[in-house]
């Protein structure tokens, strides 16, 4: 059964960094694409940053490069979302989600997510001064 445990959201002061962590079970990270999604209140799913171990694939959405960095620990079958550089326009609930069909390209991470088959609970993130 495969499950997705996000951790590491909290509040924040704008410049600030968080580290979130998404714990999977149920399978290895290895053949499959992880990706962090976020959705904040009233607005779309936008899709973050995604990794595919396998490949070597990454990307990330417009709003975060250079900002946020995607890594992955296969042995402890755990994503990381490194925050750094925080803004007033970051708070949301971050997902992590996952899929072995498809890809870390922009085409999967589009749509809302919709590519993926798996998702975590989220954890919020909140910036405030």
């Amino acid at each position: 059964q495969v499950q997705l445990v996000e951790s590491g959201g909290g509040q924040v002061k704008p410049g600030g960094s968080l580290r979130l962590s998404c714990t999977a079970s149920g399978f290895t990270l290895d053949d499959y694409t992880m990706a962090w999604f976020r959705q904040g209140p009233g607005e779309e799913r936008e899709g973050v940053a995604c990794i595919k171990t396998s490949d070597g694939k990454t990307y990330y959405g417009d709003s975060v490069k250079g900002r946020f960095t995607i890594s992955s620990d296969n042995a402890k079958n755990t994503v990381y979302l490194q925050m750094d550089n925080l803004e007033e326009e970051d708070p949301a609930v971050y997902y992590c989600a996952t899929d072995y069909y498809f890809g870390c390209t922009s085409y999967s991470m589009g749509d809302n997510g919709l590519a993926f088959s798996y998702w975590g609970q989220g954890t919020q993130v909140t910036v405030s001064s």
